[in-house]
C-alpha cells in the first residue's frame, strides 16, 4: 500500500528531472507543482507507518520535486542598476478578440503600461481598442490582426522601428518591433505564441515552435518575449529557451507558481503559461497578474528596468 503510493511520485519525480516529454506527458508535467506538494503525503504515510525504506524513496522525491519548484517562489534578489531605463512590459492573451477590451485598457492604465504584446489579436480587437482611445496610452504599434487565435501585435508608448512579423510553424503569427525609449537605449519587443501542445498530433509544432523562438543576442538590442508559451517551466523545452540567456521574470520576482490559465470555469487546476522572458541584461523589478473577463488567460505585467546604453 505505501509504495503504491511512493513510487507514482517517484517515477514523476525522474521523469520531471530528466526531463522526458513525450506524448500525454508534455501536458502532465505543466501540474508537476501540484504533484510537488502531494508528494508529502507518501513521505507521510511511510514514516508513521514505519516503512523506512519508503520513507527514504518519498524523501528523495520531495527534495527532487522541491528542488524543482520553489525555486520559483524564492525573489533573486537582484538589484536593478540605478542608471537604467524603466519599462513596464504587459502580455494579454485576447482568445481570438474575445477578452473585455475596457478591463484591459483599465488596466494598461492602471500598471502604468508602456508595452503590450496582445495573442489571439482580431481585426474586431484592434478596432474596439482603437474606439476606446488606446492611442492616447499606446500610440505606437505593430499589429498582425487576424480572424481567429493566430493574430498578434505589439503595442508601445513610444515609437518602434525595424517592425516585423515571424510566422511559427504552427501558425500563430509572432509580432515584433524595437521599442525606443525617450531616455536609454532601445529593447527588441515580440508578442511569443508557440503552438498549445493539446493533441498528440501537436507535440511536434510545439516543440519546434519553441525551439525557433530568437534568442537574445550580445551584439545587439535588449530582448524581450512576452506572451503565452503553451508551456511551464517544468517543460525542458521551455528551460532549454530559457537556458540560452533569458530570465523567466516571475520566477525571478518570486511569482513563478502564479497561474494564468485556464480562467474560464474550466475544470483544470491553473498553471502558468503566460509569462515575460527578458534578456540578462535586463533587471526585473516586480511582476503583477490581473484578471481578464472574456479571457482563459490572465494578463501578466513585468517592471523592467533596462540597461544603461
Amino acid at each position: 500500500m505505501v509504495w503504491a503510493l511512493v513510487l507514482p511520485a517517484a517515477g514523476w519525480a525522474v521523469l520531471r528531472l530528466v526531463g522526458w516529454e513525450g506524448g500525454p506527458l508534455v501536458q502532465l508535467l505543466a501540474f508537476t507543482p501540484y504533484v510537488a506538494g502531494w508528494a508529502v503525503v507518501p513521505l507521510a504515510v511511510a514514516a508513521l507507518t514505519r516503512r523506512w525504506w519508503a520513507a527514504a524513496v518519498a524523501g528523495l522525491v520531495v527534495a527532487a520535486l522541491a528542488a524543482a519548484v520553489l525555486p520559483r517562489v524564492v525573489p533573486d534578489g537582484v538589484t536593478a542598476p540605478a542608471d537604467g531605463t524603466p519599462v513596464r512590459v504587459a502580455t494579454a492573451n485576447l482568445l481570438a478578440g474575445a477578452a473585455d477590451l475596457s478591463v484591459l485598457l483599465e488596466l494598461l492604465r492602471q500598471e502604468r503600461v508602456d508595452v503590450l504584446a496582445m495573442q489571439e489579436f482580431t481585426p474586431a480587437a484592434e478596432a474596439e481598442l482603437d474606439r476606446l482611445g488606446v492611442t492616447e496610452l499606446l500610440p505606437y504599434r505593430r499589429s498582425d490582426a487576424e480572424i481567429g487565435t493566430t493574430g498578434s501585435a505589439v503595442y508601445s508608448r513610444w515609437p518602434i522601428v525595424d517592425t516585423g512579423v515571424r510566422r511559427n510553424e504552427g501558425g500563430f503569427a509572432q509580432s515584433y518591433g524595437t521599442v525606443r525609449p525617450p531616455a536609454g537605449g532601445p529593447v527588441l519587443v515580440e508578442s511569443a505564441h508557440p503552438m498549445a501542445p493539446f493533441a498528440l498530433r501537436t507535440i511536434p509544432l510545439w516543440r519546434a515552435d519553441l525551439a525557433a523562438q530568437p534568442q537574445p543576442d550580445p551584439q545587439g538590442p535588449p530582448r524581450v518575449l512576452a506572451g503565452d508559451f503553451n508551456s511551464t517551466l517544468d517543460h525542458a523545452a521551455l528551460r532549454r529557451l530559457i537556458a540560452t540567456g533569458y530570465v523567466d521574470a516571475a520566477a525571478a520576482t518570486g511569482k513563478g507558481l502564479v497561474g494564468t490559465w485556464p480562467y474560464d470555469g474550466a475544470p483544470i487546476p491553473p498553471v502558468t503559461l503566460d509569462r515575460v522572458l527578458v534578456d540578462q541584461r535586463i533587471a526585473v523589478e516586480s511582476v503583477a497578474v490581473h484578471g481578464l473577463p472574456g479571457s482563459d488567460h490572465r494578463m501578466v505585467v513585468a517592471a523592467l528596468v533596462l540597461p544603461a546604453p
